[in-house]
């Protein structure tokens, strides 16, 4: 019987992907700097804060300035969540998805929380609007730093897989991040870069605020880390919906009971190692013997 094992596109077994919120001016240089380099993200927009165009992107330029990432919702006008009452979290999700499909005209199905605010009935009434995922806005960094001390002190090393910063989340609604920008993002790129053992599967997630870089002076921290981790052939550079789509297609992918063929019933390719060989490619809506 075949031994099948998940790959990301391409056969690559790392994927890349950041998430910056608000939609700030900022917005306009971060961009150019990912393009440069291949890097794409996702941007959490607010629709009902873009009155001051000397702070926030007009909706008249999102199109153009997000084309090739993905822009998701933030809420219209970015309240704590957790303090809000069920009908005005459904407003501010529902109206701000609304409008910025409006103007994107393309379904609109991630978001980011406000102020990080996440619990069982936030997600609830998320799921029940057509969200598929979901961020938070703290992030591994602290964990991985305990474990690594940990670690450390008995004087042990630690399994790739176990506390590395670049886990897969066990739940998209309360996707947990990498490290926020600011958080020895170049130690991570560099480690990141570093891995070749193919037993798992690797998500490097950064997120931020692009306004940070003028409000801390450090540019540097961006345009560096993109320079290095950019353009790398071992690296799929992806939104946050595209991971989770591609996911699910490989979850809706049917394998004969013996894994000597499969169905791909979705639009989306599929890659996968058969018995540890190379990765193939399994076309959207086709049927192969593997």
């Amino acid at each position: 019987m075949n031994k099948i094992y998940k790959t990301w596109p391409g056969g690559r077994f790392k994927v890349l992907t950041l998430s910056y919120d608000d939609g700030k001016v900022q917005d306009r240089r971060l961009v150019k700097i990912l393009n440069d380099h291949g890097i794409r993200a996702t941007f959490n927009l607010n629709s009902g804060l873009t009155n001051d165009t000397s702070i926030r992107i007009p909706k008249e330029e999102w199109k153009e300035l997000y084309q090739g990432h993905e822009v998701a919702v933030h809420t219209v006008s970015h309240p704590t969540l957790y303090r809000s009452p069920d009908l005005e979290i459904v407003k501010e999700i529902l109206n701000d998805r609304e409008e910025i499909e409006r103007v994107m005209h393309r379904p609109i199905r991630g978001m980011a929380y406000p102020n990080g605010a996440c619990d069982d009935r936030i997600i609830g009434i998320a799921k029940t609007l057509g969200i598929r995922y979901a961020r938070q806005v703290n992030d591994t960094y602290a964990q991985v730093c305990s474990a690594r001390q940990f670690a450390k002190e008995a004087e042990g090393n630690m399994r790739l897989g176990d506390k590395t910063g670049f886990e897969l989340p066990e739940d998209y609604y309360r996707w947990t991040p990498t490290c926020h920008h600011n958080h020895h993002l170049m130690q991570y790129a560099k480690e990141f870069a570093a891995l070749y053992k193919k037993q798992y599967l690797y998500m490097f997630y950064v997120w931020g605020h692009s306004f940070e870089f003028d409000d801390d002076d450090n540019w540097n921290i961006i345009e560096d880390f993109a320079e290095f981790i950019g353009g790398r052939d071992d690296i799929w550079y992806a939104t946050n919906i595209e991971i989770v789509d591609y996911n699910e297609a490989f979850a809706n992918l049917q394998f004969s009971a013996d894994n000597s063929f499969v169905y791909n019933p979705t639009a989306t390719d599929v890659w996968l190692s058969v018995n540890d060989g190379p990765a193939i490619c399994v076309p959207a809506g086709n049927q192969m013997d593997l």
